[in-house]
């Protein structure tokens, strides 16, 4: 991406910042989401099988699209993502994750290597997202301190209500989590889990919350390492 490019980006998004956060405040609208629940299978009765999706006013989603688009032209020009990590990325795909850990295994089988490995499915991950520890890991990412607390407005000053048809539940603040369903959400949760691979000696694949680790297992003590490094994703 040429540099001339993320200039114009991030005056954009430096112009529109403050721009947008005053219509916010006029209106409210782009600060409290309306989540809609979609059923993903299984017993409709269940509130566990279905996925909550949050709509945005068209002025938020406006300024999250140009907010998308600078966070990646940074993060790709410093390569700060972490490259294990195959969910909403250009050039990276669920068929990646699968491509490059199949052959991760088959290289170690021809070499006659027995390998463990262990898929998770983090419960609830984008739900759980605690926004200090967000902001600071996008803030120490080399972005833009304005965009930072326009982030951290759109964070801590949301309010959701599920609609179901034409009815509205009573309306609550969120304390946690990104919302669901937004342009910025999928990106948010990425910078998240980004360090993820910190302090761990395992191979970690993700597509998004979705997680395998493994180790070839050449010592004894490689079992009790992999052990490790799964109670550490545990912390």
């Amino acid at each position: 991406m040429p540099s001339w490019h993320v200039q114009v980006q991030f005056h954009l998004v430096t112009f529109l910042c403050p721009r947008t956060e005053d219509r916010l405040r006029q209106d409210q609208v782009g600060l409290t989401l309306h989540v809609i629940p979609i059923h993903k299978g299984g017993d409709r009765s269940l509130v566990t099988n279905y996925r909550p999706v949050s709509l945005t006013s068209v002025v938020c989603k406006q300024m999250e699209h140009v907010k998308t688009s600078y966070l990646r032209q940074v993060w790709n020009k410093s390569d700060w993502l972490y490259e294990g990590q195959h969910g909403f990325s250009s050039g990276y795909s669920c068929e990646s994750q699968v491509i490059t850990v199949g052959q991760d295994i088959a290289d170690s089988l021809d070499n006659g290597d027995r390998i463990d490995a262990i898929i998770i499915d983090f419960s609830k991950a984008f739900d759980l997202v605690l926004h200090g520890r967000l902001l600071t890991k996008i803030a120490n990412s080399e972005v833009d301190c304005r965009v930072v607390v326009w982030i951290r407005k759109f964070l801590l000053g949301r309010t959701q209500r599920v609609r179901v048809g034409e009815h509205l539940s009573e309306e609550v603040r969120a304390t946690s989590g990104v919302p669901q369903g937004s342009v910025l959400g999928l990106l948010l949760f990425l910078a998240y889990v980004n360090d993820i691979s910190m302090n761990i000696e395992s191979i970690i694949r993700l597509f998004a919350d979705d997680c395998v680790i493994y180790r070839k297992m050449i010592k004894k003590e490689d079992i009790e390492k992999l052990q490790k490094d799964l109670d550490r994703l545990g912390e």
